[in-house]
Order: structure tokens, then sequence, then C-alpha cells
């Protein structure tokens, strides 16, 4: 019915292995997310924070620089998201076996 059993097995595993090198190569890929030159922020595709750069004028105003942390950090974080989910998708597709029924990633 599904054919070689340990085959797909051997594909699964395979599969598992390129997701796990994709998750270590994301680690790598580096996401850089500024507001109008007050704040950089440096962020993993794996949505690990790297580094934040503070213009010194937004030290002078606590809420001021909270805004910018809070609107430049989720920025990141989403494009950190989108690529994390379109290399990991990418990874788990090539290496599923086809099995009839199954067309997770369409």
């Amino acid at each position: 019915m599904f054919g070689d059993i340990s085959g797909m097995m051997k594909q699964l595993q395979e599969a598992k292995q390129k997701v796990e090198e994709t998750k270590k190569r994301l680690d790598h890929v580096l996401i850089d997310e500024g507001s109008e030159d007050k704040i950089k922020i440096t962020i993993t595709a794996n949505r690990e924070l790297k580094s934040i750069q503070v213009n010194e004028d937004l030290l002078k105003d606590a809420e001021e620089l909270e805004d910018y942390l809070v609107l430049t950090l989720n920025k990141a974080i989403a494009r950190a998201s989108q690529i994390n989910e379109q290399e990991m998708a990418v990874a788990a597709k090539n290496g599923l076996p086809d099995i009839p029924g199954m067309d997770l990633f369409k």
C-alpha cells in the first residue's frame, strides 16, 4: 500500500537532518531592522537577538525609547519569522517521502 517502508523511514531521517542543518544555518542569517536612524536591531532568522544600537538622543526620553524598541523589535521578529518559516518549509518538503494524499506544502 505505501511501498517501501524502510525507504520512507530513511527519507524521513534525511528530512529531519535537513531541517536541523537549516536551523543551524539560520543562526547565521542576520536581519537588520531600524527605525528612522534612531535605533537598529540585529536578529537572526531563528529570532535570537544579536545587537541593539540606540541613537543617544533616544536615551533622553524613556517613553520614546520604549516605543521605538517595541516597534523595531516587532518588525525584526516578523521578518525573521517569515524567513524562518519559508526556509524550514523548503527543508521539510524536500526531504519528505512521496506519500499519496500527503501534499502538505502545496
